[in-house]
């Protein structure tokens, strides 16, 4: 058991509350016997007794507890990252369940496949499995999955039930081996926007370039609750902010990791389901829906162009530049050492 790599679970979070105590608690009970537990906490405040508990555990070492006053999915991945000194770091939402067996789950792949360099875990998502009925199960996932210009359409984590090599993960339920970030300097694109969809994809997509696989493992599965209220997430679908962001990002996606070929896929695809509102979508085909849709579309695409133009001086760590800049800051003001 001594040679179990130590497993650092970040849980970003944004204004969850018992939620956030549940998942906590969940991870704090695994029958694993190296791991830490980061909150990234970017909550303007909580409810009195969810804060007496954070305030608690964190007191008690059993969790790093961090506030910060800024919100950013990425951001918080990243900051966390930073701060953290597991063998193999584990992200997870902040309103999930999981079963006691969970970490092992993760960390016996690495243990088992050197070639493996990140996990996608399952996850029994609330809302998909209503969707489906909860009786669909798919063994092996078509070719198209692996394809990065078709793979949003067949990629199924939900009701896959057999192990197999992955093109990404979903963001709730993922862990990378610590190479990825200190080796590769890999990290989460923070121009990813708003409900930050596709910024898990993103960095996957990157992770080709280290030559190490994304391994999906139907065993480290959890429940994700799909809380209505807090998270990352914009609720309403129908904002002006979330159309604008959600277009923005999987487009700022495409035109950092795939080819022209993959590109067009993508925005054929991303047109018929998202703007057409043909199914799997299944948006309403009035003319005024279409063009608002269409509007957006074009918007996104014209943005995300601009964010990868202004690659060439912008990186996009824009939180993490404030995290570096407030650390030097903290370390300009210690007091100097005399000679004497």
């Amino acid at each position: 058991m001594n040679d179990l790599p130590v497993i650092s679970v970040i849980i970003p979070t944004y204004g969850r509350e018992e939620a956030l105590k549940d998942s906590i608690v969940d991870v704090l009970i695994q029958d694993y016997p190296h791991f830490e537990v980061l909150v990234v906490d970017q909550s303007p405040k909580h409810q009195p007794e969810v804060q007496a508990y954070l305030e608690e555990v964190a007191a008690l070492g059993k969790i790093q507890w961090f506030r910060l006053d800024w919100a950013s999915l990425p951001g918080a991945r990243n900051y966390g990252v930073r701060r953290s000194s597991g063998e193999i770091i584990l992200f997870i939402d902040d309103d999930v369940r999981l079963t006691p067996g969970f970490l092992m789950a993760h960390a016996k792949n690495y243990l088992q496949n050197p070639e493996i360099g990140a996990v996608a875990g399952r996850v029994f998502d609330r809302m998909k499995l209503s969707e489906s009925g909860g009786n669909l199960q798919i063994e092996y996932l078509p070719p198209q999955a692996m394809n990065p210009g078709l793979a949003w359409h067949y990629l199924d984590l939900v009701h896959t039930i057999k192990p197999q090599q992955v093109l990404t993960a979903r963001g709730c339920n993922m862990s990378f081996r610590r190479e990825i970030f200190s080796q590769y300097g890999l990290r989460f694109d923070e121009r990813f926007r708003g409900s930050a969809v596709r910024e898990e994809s993103d960095f996957c997509l990157r992770i080709r370039q280290t030559g190490y696989k994304i391994w999906y493992d139907p065993e480290a599965h959890l429940v994700h609750l799909g809380e209505e209220t807090g998270g990352c997430h914009d609720i309403s679908t129908r904002s002006l902010k979330y159309q604008f962001t959600f277009y923005h990002n999987n487009f700022l996606m495409a035109l950092k990791n795939l080819n022209f070929s993959e590109i067009l896929q993508l925005a054929s695809r991303l047109f018929d389901c998202q703007v057409l509102g043909h199914p799997p979508c299944n948006k309403s085909g009035s003319f005024v829906a279409v063009l608002s849709r269409a509007m957006f579309y074009i918007l996104g695409f014209i943005n995300a162009s601009s964010s990868v133009i202004q690659s060439i001086w912008n990186d996009g760590q824009i939180y993490s530049k404030l995290d570096q800049e407030s650390e030097m800051l903290v370390v300009d003001k210690q007091p100097s050492m005399s000679a004497n």
